[in-house]
């Protein structure tokens, strides 16, 4: 009942915001102009007429025509923006069954009684700032949710379905269909019985993750191609998946759907460094709450960095490594550096670049939050459930250029609902730190305005 009311409470507040967002920014803002006439278009039953300007397909403007069609919604701006709000709406009842899968505990029974948890996940900065505005951060994440939790629960078809359309609304969003199908089959080949009557199945070689060491990954690894034939029949939906993307990317001449010129793929190291940067300042609170505390991680990530010479001496070639990539794979993105929009650009301009000694000086600690994590996530799953993810960010990321925390969104959420035991106290504290930026940055979006200028992520 606690957690309904705790619902109820979300849902006036994201409906509040709402309000407030529509009564103050009256006009589209930054890539609304582009979704916003898209969307009318759509409404108006041109399906012809499209923006060139715009990178992906059409699964927002669907969405929002589906919603004209059954529920007599306008396709103004107000109620466009209400399209993506609802997907907000709809974002803690689809993270309780992720998060209460990795508890190995079971979901509410209520779709109006998701987990407390669930609720301050929803909460995260990146997903609630752009909940607000007529993008498609919010439905693109709940889909990929709700396909991660359909493979999970064996049912293949939905998931591959769910994960179709949420290629609707980012085309890049066929990896995570991929680790949707990854992820269950690695928990299949974990718990799968033998048939009676039959030989007994091959062991998957895949032991707890903290407790792994190098000749465990070889033999993980080496023990893959002996359960192809078993996962095959699983596959069949997500090969599809694959083959219609293929098609379109065939037909496209290309993954971007519009504007190709300033987006290019490139191989950008780095990124995953801002990514590891960005999930630590945003997750901390769960990071340091697992058993002993931060003193307790700290030791821990310095024994795995330094805990003996040949650990040493892997440390200081990762470090050399990393320091190549940042000297001759660093990408200074126009957007990032012209658009004085976004805080990116002040992160960059006055952190970052402050003097050409920190992106080196942050490589340490880019290792250190890293095993952080590592060490966090793994306490509860195997060596290969622990990699799997990572695995998966690697193609999400490596082709962008430019610095986006957009981009991190879908990789940090499921990142954190990989942590299983979370205390009430980092809870609360996870919780107050996600609200408080909130509270500053739609601030300062909604009532610090400079002329026409807002400021935003």
């Amino acid at each position: 009942m606690d957690e309904a009311i705790y619902y109820m409470l979300f849902c006036a507040v994201c409906v509040s915001v709402l309000k407030e967002v529509n009564s103050l920014v009256v006009e589209p803002y930054m890539d609304e102009p582009f979704h916003v006439p898209q969307a009318q278009a759509y409404c108006r039953g041109d399906f012809w007429t499209w923006d060139p300007k715009i990178t992906t397909p059409p699964g927002l403007y669907i969405m929002s025509l589906l919603l004209k069609r059954i529920f007599m919604f306008k396709c103004t701006l107000p109620m466009l923006r209400l399209t993506t709000v609802l997907a907000l709406l709809s974002l803690p009842p689809a993270l309780t069954h992720p998060l209460c899968f990795h508890k190995r505990t079971r979901p509410p029974a209520s779709l109006l009684s998701p987990a407390i948890e669930s609720l301050v996940l929803s909460t995260f900065p990146i997903a609630w700032f752009f909940g607000f505005l007529y993008y498609t951060e919010a439905p693109s994440l709940v889909f990929v949710v709700l396909t991660v939790v359909a493979a999970s629960q064996g049912r293949h078809w939905r998931a591959a379905l769910l994960g179709l359309i949420s290629c609707t609304f980012r085309q890049n969003n066929v990896i995570w269909v991929m680790y949707a199908f990854a992820s269950s089959q690695l928990v299949y080949l974990r718990f799968r019985r033998a048939v009676p009557g039959a030989a007994p199945p091959k062991k998957f070689h895949d032991p707890p993750a903290l407790a792994a060491g190098p000749y465990d990954m070889v033999r993980s690894i080496l023990s893959v191609p002996y359960m192809v034939a078993d996962i095959l029949p699983s596959s069949i939906p997500y090969m599809l998946v694959l083959a219609v993307f293929g098609g379109f990317v065939t037909w496209n001449g290309g993954i971007v759907l519009g504007d190709k010129a300033n987006h290019v793929p490139a191989f950008h190291v780095p990124q995953i460094y801002y990514f590891i940067a960005f999930s630590t300042a945003f997750g901390w609170p769960v990071l340091i709450s697992g058993p002993g505390g931060p003193l307790s991680l700290a030791r821990e990530v310095q024994q795995r960095m330094f805990g003996n010479k040949t650990r040493t001496f892997i440390t200081i070639l990762v470090w050399i490594a990393m320091a190549a990539t940042v000297k001759h794979l660093t990408i200074h993105h126009p957007f990032l550096l012209a658009d004085n929009r976004h805080y990116t650009f002040y992160l960059w301009r006055r952190i970052y670049m402050f003097h050409p000694v920190v992106p080196y000086v942050s490589i340490p600690i880019y290792v250190a939050c890293t095993w952080a994590w590592f060490l966090r996530v793994g306490r509860e799953q195997t060596l290969l459930q622990t990699l799997l993810l990572p695995v998966f960010i690697l193609p999400t990321l490596l082709p962008t250029p430019l610095l986006e925390p957009r981009y991190f969104l879908i990789p940090f959420i499921l990142l954190r609902a990989q942590v299983a035991d979370v205390p009430g106290w980092a809870l609360a504290l996870e919780g107050v730190w996600y609200a408080s930026i909130n509270a500053v940055t739609m601030g300062v979006f909604l009532y610090l305005p400079r002329g026409e200028i807002r400021f935003m992520w």
